[in-house]
């Protein structure tokens, strides 16, 4: 009986991809909104509160803090255009993947989450256990229980940032100083979710 029991635990742990995290919330909790209705500026949403750039699936997948980005209308789509640099772990997941979610948080709350999720790399060990967030299974991708609201987007569109584009040449001395530059993805709004 032990060793099924055993067994049957293995299983649930292998089948909800959460090997050492929390079971994670089900999507019940949260309800689909209008990207139109959204009303919070991405310069807040993004820049002052930050966002997890999320990809890959329940089973394997990897998260970071970003805090550049932006939403809008592109090539008449509702967009979302997110930046990673090649070196982030997350960055395999983005291109080897079609989807990402971007997830929001109480702000104040989670903060010390994002920093550690923002400084810590996921090839290094479980830092969504260490931050204590719950993996969540969206109908794309992966988001976090704790999010309250959760924004899942389909890769459109993806190109390295090129130096020679540049108009304003002290942004590479001052964010590029290696020569790192961000690749960027502009994403399709697929769903918005709100707790």
């Amino acid at each position: 009986m032990k060793k099924y029991f055993i067994s049957l635990v293995v299983f649930v742990i292998m089948l909800c991809g959460c090997t050492g995290n929390k079971i994670a919330k089900s999507m019940n909790d949260y309800r689909e909104i209008d990207i139109r209705n959204l009303r919070e500026s991405a310069g807040r949403l993004i820049g002052e509160d930050w966002t997890l750039i999320t990809a890959g699936d329940s089973t394997n997948f990897n998260t970071m803090t970003a805090s550049w980005g932006t939403l809008g209308h592109l090539w008449n789509r509702h967009v979302a255009i997110v930046f990673v640099r090649p070196q982030r772990y997350t960055f395999e997941f983005m291109e080897n993947g079609d989807y990402f979610t971007l997830s929001f948080f109480e702000m104040e709350k989670y903060r010390p989450a994002l920093q550690l999720l923002g400084t810590k790399s996921g090839r290094d060990g479980d830092k969504v256990s260490e931050a204590g967030l719950t993996p969540l299974a969206t109908p794309y991708g992966v988001s976090f229980g704790e999010a309250n609201m959760i924004i899942e987007c389909k890769k459109i569109y993806s190109e390295f940032l090129n130096p020679k584009s540049f108009i304003d040449t002290t942004i590479i001395d001052k964010v590029y100083p290696q020569k790192d530059f961000h690749k960027m993805y502009v994403g399709e709004i697929l769903g918005v979710w709100r707790r």
